[in-house]
């Protein structure tokens, strides 16, 4: 009886375990809880409004000069491997000096909610990617913004792009 009980254990535990890999990787970039990520965000006084925008893109050109191609990797967060959060996290703490928060539902939640139409540079673009998974990438002009694919790594992409147009979640000024 106790070997039979002991086995069940091991087999629940084993599915319980399978059950949380697969919650993990359908959570897309939201890899951190709140708790492990710090749920208290203050922005600095300074803003991205208050940065000429030649001068926001250019800083993000740099950054994807300094990056592209790293790989994704899920919680990732150094140029070994790195996700959506954590390169738009990476990004605005080194470039303009802005301290985000670290996981994609946490970054949903900051600035002013705006119109696609109103996108200016450094503006945060978010995704609804798969039934739970959001994915957030940086706007850079004309259309495009910097994001880490899952197949591609740090790359630009066009908004337009069937995908990513059919994606399409809203937009956050910071």
């Amino acid at each position: 009886m106790y070997y039979q009980n002991t086995k069940r254990f091991a087999k629940n535990s084993y599915i319980f375990s399978a059950c949380i890999v697969l919650i993990m990787t359908a959570s897309g970039c939201s890899t951190l809880s709140e708790k492990q990520a710090g749920s208290h965000y203050q922005l600095k006084s300074r803003s991205i409004e208050q940065s000429p925008i030649k001068s926001v893109v250019n800083k993000l050109y740099h950054q994807h000069q300094e990056w592209e191609g790293v790989r994704y990797r899920l919680g990732g967060i150094s140029k070994n491997g790195i996700d959506c959060s954590g390169f738009v996290y990476l990004t605005f703490k080194s470039k303009m000096d802005i301290h985000l928060p670290r996981t994609t539902r946490q970054q949903s939640k900051m600035g002013k909610v705006i119109q696609k139409h109103e996108l200016n540079a450094g503006d945060l673009v978010f995704f609804r990617t798969g039934p739970t998974s959001k994915h957030v990438g940086i706007y850079l002009e004309k259309n495009k913004f910097l994001h880490v694919s899952q197949k591609k790594g740090v790359t630009i992409s066009r908004l337009d792009n069937v995908y990513w147009r059919a994606k399409y979640w809203k937009s956050v000024r910071v």
